[in-house]
């Protein structure tokens, strides 16, 4: 994790768990905010063919995932200013944080020109990774096929291992955040559709 980013994390400790984003959007039912994908150092202006002006976050980022792929840097700003009021950063980080989590993608984040600004971290290794996504609650369980990472071979074996350190993660988290942190860390739609 860049000192940027580790920074930007700090201010906002404890990060959001998916519980607190999934209540603010239901508080929050039609945020949006305008975006654009620029290439590293030229960020020119919010009205370019890659700019998504009044949009849900999480459908721009997954519609457009190539664009991260390809090196942009994804700009955040509120709708219709051109700049981002600061009380969204850590429910914006959070979001793009739960976005990348199923990928094991992390995130550089960083504030310029009052926006803020997501990209991928290139130079992660799996425990940068860990790092990362730990400090927003969630569990990243990478691997690194060139060491014995500790889990089993057998598939059902690893299964067990994996609901095991879940688990133990459920219960740190729980112990650390109280009633803000749900088992595996869903939102109250996924727990009460089972």
């Amino acid at each position: 994790m860049n000192q940027t980013t580790r920074n930007l994390i700090q201010e906002h400790v404890p990060m959001w768990t998916n519980k607190q984003i999934w209540e603010f959007e239901q508080i929050n039912e039609e945020l949006t905010f305008d975006t654009v994908y620029a290439e590293p150092n030229s960020f020119e202006s919010w009205k370019t063919k890659l700019a998504h002006p009044d949009s849900n976050i999480r459908d721009v980022a997954v519609r457009t995932f190539d664009n991260f792929l390809d090196g942009y840097k994804f700009w955040i700003a509120n709708k219709d200013q051109g700049k981002l009021d600061t009380k969204y950063t850590a429910y914006l980080m959070a979001v793009m944080a739960d976005i990348m989590i199923e990928e094991e993608i992390c995130l550089n984040f960083r504030i310029e020109n009052d926006s803020l600004v997501v990209s991928i971290d290139e130079k992660a290794d799996v425990i940068d990774c860990k790092e990362f996504f730990e400090e927003f609650h969630h569990l990243a369980t990478g691997f690194n096929f060139e060491t014995d990472t500790g889990i089993p071979e057998d598939e059902t074996e690893a299964e067990i291992y994996l609901a095991r350190l879940q688990e133990e993660f459920d219960e740190k988290m729980k112990k650390k955040l109280g009633d803000r942190y749900l088992p595996g860390n869903n939102d109250p739609d996924t727990i009460n559709s089972s």
